[in-house]
């Protein structure tokens, strides 16, 4: 039986004045399923998560069609896109750094709150399940953490609006490879919660080892798409995203 996915778009153009950043892409995000979006820096792979989301600049015109839930959301708002369980963590991750870890991620619950959900604060200790890290740092303020925990706070705060859409902007923008490893290793455990996961990314390898399904941007095109596994053995994702396999010495 077919199920409606969480995310669907087709025929997504984006312009900004006369430069068109996307060109009719087309991509679907079923619930508890990750799917990367992998490509070069550049290639209009944030431009696609803003437009989903309802984020662009005001100089950028989005056209085509957005269905969250089976539903057209192309002229919602973004507030009430984020009412109806979508969430966006981006690239910058945007934490209060004087608040403490704590406080920062029952704001993450703030809508929640605002719309009478008695237990709003819920979702607070699966996410320190999910990370240990943050449960012993709750007291201390967000700016003291470092690269890797702001990157777990933020992805953290996005869980405690408990979405059915979450989309991911270059999560291991600027880590070290061992917190990559462990952050990858966090989003593919998010599978578990039913939650449909779109991530944005330039590490191709790692992302494309945790999701379920891949597409490749260049300069504004999505030039492949299929099963992440089948784009990993790919020659072409190969030689241009993974780096040419080394011979054994």
């Amino acid at each position: 039986m077919m199920t409606t996915p969480v995310l669907e778009v087709s025929g997504l153009a984006v312009r900004y004045g006369k430069i068109e950043a996307l060109h009719k892409a087309a991509i679907k995000v079923g619930a508890g399923q990750i799917v990367s979006v992998i490509g070069p820096n550049g290639a209009g792979k944030s431009t696609l998560l803003n437009a989903i989301m309802g984020a662009l600049p005001v100089t950028g015109h989005a056209s085509g069609r957005i269905a969250y839930m089976g539903e057209e959301i192309g002229a919602m708002p973004i507030e009430r896109r984020v009412a109806r369980g979508m969430c966006l963590v981006p690239e910058k991750r945007e934490l209060f750094a004087s608040m403490t870890v704590e406080d920062n991620l029952v704001l993450g619950a703030y809508r929640r709150k605002r719309a009478g959900e008695r237990n709003f604060l819920d979702q607070l200790e699966p996410v320190f399940t999910l990370f240990p890290r943050l449960k012993e740092r709750r007291a201390q303020a967000a700016g003291t953490l470092s690269g890797g925990e702001r990157q777990m706070l933020a992805v953290g705060r996005a869980l405690m609006g408990k979405p059915d859409l979450l989309m991911l902007d270059e999560p291991s923008l600027g880590l070290a490879p061992l917190i990559v490893k462990e952050i990858f290793h966090i989003i593919s455990a998010l599978r578990q919660t039913g939650v449909a996961t779109l991530l944005i990314e330039q590490n191709a390898r790692a992302a494309l080892q945790i999701s379920d399904y891949g597409y490749v941007l260049e300069t504004g095109d999505l030039a492949l798409e299929g099963p992440a596994g089948d784009l990993a053995q790919n020659p072409r994702v190969i030689e241009t995203y993974l780096g040419l396999a080394k011979k054994p010495v």
